[in-house]
């Protein structure tokens, strides 16, 4: 399995995490309270792409709304691929992360 980006998993993460309710700002909103980082509102679509053309997510249209201006929101939902690629890279991290001494600060370091 290819592994996926820093990008590709935070964002396929939210979608995980966000259920029926994972559409672009919805994402991006997630993305900022999650990691306190700020990302460009179209910053996740490339790597939304990305996820769609590897199976790992699908999409699909709401209804039009009057308060989109009769535009449709895309929301995205996880498939069997994506969810196994969630597991296969949270298995990295711990495997990574399992190995490290903790991180402590010391005036050497900086």
């Amino acid at each position: 399995m290819k592994l996926l980006t820093r990008t590709e998993e935070i964002i396929l993460a939210a979608v995980w995490m966000l259920k029926e309710n994972a559409y672009g700002i919805a994402i991006n909103q997630f993305i900022k309270q999650s990691t306190g980082l700020n990302w460009k509102f179209g910053s996740i679509y490339t790597p939304l792409g990305r996820l769609v053309k590897n199976g790992y997510i699908r999409t699909h249209e709401s209804a039009p709304t009057p308060e989109r201006g009769g535009r449709r929101k895309i929301y995205y939902e996880l498939t069997q691929d994506g969810l196994a690629a969630l597991r296969e890279i949270q298995r990295i991290n711990n495997a990574v992360w399992s190995h490290m001494p903790a991180l402590e600060t010391s005036d050497k370091n900086e």
